[in-house]
């Protein structure tokens, strides 16, 4: 079979069991039913089958090893070496992890925390966190929405083992080493990279910290000693708490469908279509974060949130449809197994969009926040955007790094290595004699591992996308250049090529350091 012939077939087999395995994906997560989850099981390991025929992956190799193809070719059977790669594993053992996954995910999507005997939801917790100068009812909220932890843990250290035995079938130290190997990633360039955003980032991430907590103890009437997680507004301490900015008495009672919509056509990108797709109030049943889904790499692309008013979901929102104009501005005219793209460029475009919802032009275009208001406003919103990019840079440093050491040893004591790493990264005590899985309930270990880093990237990409494309806002020129430019090529180059391509500079951690000194 000639290698054209082989992509041919590849991409016949792939195309119809991808889109069936995303359209059960999104039914079990907008409605976690029994049923909905064994049609996705049933999706999953059909598609999953497929990539693991031993015939077409040999014949994959053997197009690859000493030809020359021309560019698209040879970038076709590079992505499909890699689809293919992970899936070289006994039936069993691929059946065992699949069907792991999706029960640990329906567990996340069904979970709901307690509070004085009420379950409560992710958004009642986050309003708590907030708002509340109760430190008891603060940390009782903290506990909630800890309390899947325990529920999952044990499953997932089983699941992190059948990872493990799978990659190590195929050669590779472990998952983690694996996950990397398969979407480009040098696993010591990338810890380099993070080495370097530690450097960069530690010492003016202390003195915000210092800072943030000087006001916090005053808050609360507390040493800054006796600060614990629950005196933060978020429960990983992944976001930074609003400090003196309230963009929610501006933005309570608008419409988020309808500034997301505003936002993108300000920029030539219309996202109406999407929208209708779409699955954007949270209900019972639902799982309670946000992604965006590209069903068929053909204009079937969806977003899944659950909106209430406010800035918080409204970052979301411009997140989530960042992804989605990316997705669906790939070109059609490319081959199926080119139109999508790296997960870190991806990130990189949800993160520059998400950024939006602080931009002074922003909120006076498209909010329509009094002018002098936004005045008012620029010198704290300045402040606010580096004390977001220092507390994620930290933040991704610890789940990076106990990903790395949960696939090492999936035994370990995780429970006291991840407070470790929380308290030496991001400057958080534990809370006095906790002893509980609290890695556990963070949903990305179990249904994105070794993942995390790609936000990282996604930040400095957003950095270099606004470098490089300046402000999206009511700017349809920017907006058809990032289209023309960033989202048509697809998958046409490696993602670090791709951004040098793009932009006209390779991507480095200085980046990082520009926007913490602008």
């Amino acid at each position: 079979m000639t290698p054209d012939a082989l992509v041919a077939e590849c991409t016949a087999t792939l195309e119809p069991l991808e889109r069936a395995a995303q359209v059960a994906w999104w039914t079990a997560n907008t409605d976690a039913s029994p049923e909905n989850q064994q049609a996705r099981l049933t999706a999953d390991l059909a598609f999953s089958d497929a990539r693991a025929d031993a015939d077409a992956f040999a014949a994959i190799r053997g197009a690859r090893t000493g030809a020359d193809h021309e560019p698209l070719l040879a970038r076709q059977l590079a992505l499909l070496e890699q689809t293919y790669a992970p899936h070289q594993i006994a039936p069993d053992l691929r059946r065992q992890i699949v069907e792991r996954e999706g029960e640990i995910d329906a567990r996340y999507a069904r979970h709901r925390g307690v509070i004085d005997g009420v379950e409560v939801d992710d958004n009642v917790i986050a309003e708590i966190l907030r708002t509340s100068r109760d430190t008891a009812e603060r940390a009782a909220a903290w506990d909630a929405s800890k309390s899947v932890g325990p529920e999952v843990a044990d499953e997932l250290r089983e699941l992190v083992r059948l990872r493990n035995a799978a990659a190590r079938a195929l050669g590779y130290r472990d998952y983690f080493a694996m996950s990397l190997a398969t979407t480009e990633f040098d696993e010591t360039r990338l810890f380099a990279t993070l080495d370097e955003v530690d450097t960069i980032t530690a010492a003016p991430f202390a003195a915000y910290k210092a800072e943030l907590d000087a006001e916090r103890a005053t808050r609360f009437g507390v040493s800054a000693d006796a600060l614990r997680p629950f005196h933060y507004d978020d429960p990983f301490f992944q976001t930074a708490p609003q400090g003196d900015i309230d963009l929610d008495v501006y933005l309570e009672h608008a419409d988020v469908d309808a500034l997301t919509v505003r936002t993108f056509a300000g920029c030539g990108l219309d996202v109406q279509t999407i929208m209708g797709h779409s699955d954007l109030l949270p209900r019972a049943g639902k799982v309670q974060h946000a992604f965006c889904i590209d069903i068929d790499r053909t204009g079937d692309v969806r977003v899944l949130c659950n909106n209430t008013p406010g800035e918080r979901w409204t970052e979301t929102m411009l997140h989530e449809f960042g992804h989605a104009v990316y997705f669906d501005g790939v070109s059609r005219e490319l081959p199926w197994l080119l139109r999508t793209m790296h997960m870190a460029l991806t990130e990189g475009v949800a993160m520059r969009c998400g950024r939006l919802v602080q931009d002074p032009h922003w909120l006076r275009t498209i909010a329509r926040v009094p002018a002098a208001d936004v005045d008012a406003l620029a010198p704290e919103l300045r402040a606010a955007r580096r004390a977001q990019l220092l507390v994620f840079a930290r933040w991704v440093l610890v789940m990076t790094r106990f990903e790395r050491g949960l696939y090492a040893d999936p035994d370990a004591d995780h429970d006291t290595r991840w407070w470790d790493l929380v308290e030496r990264y991001q400057l958080v005590r534990r809370p006095d004699g906790r002893n509980a899985p609290d890695w556990a309930a963070k949903i990305h270990i179990a249904v994105a591992p070794v993942y995390y880093h790609n936000y990282l990237f996604g930040e400095l990409i957003a950095s270099q996308l606004e470098a490089s494309f300046g402000n999206l806002v009511d700017a349809p020129d920017a907006g058809a250049a990032l289209a023309r430019r960033f989202f048509a090529p697809g998958s046409v180059e490696r993602w670090d090529h791709h951004i040098e391509t793009a932009t006209g500079s390779p991507l480095t951690p200085a980046v990082l350091a520009r926007e913490l000194t602008s």
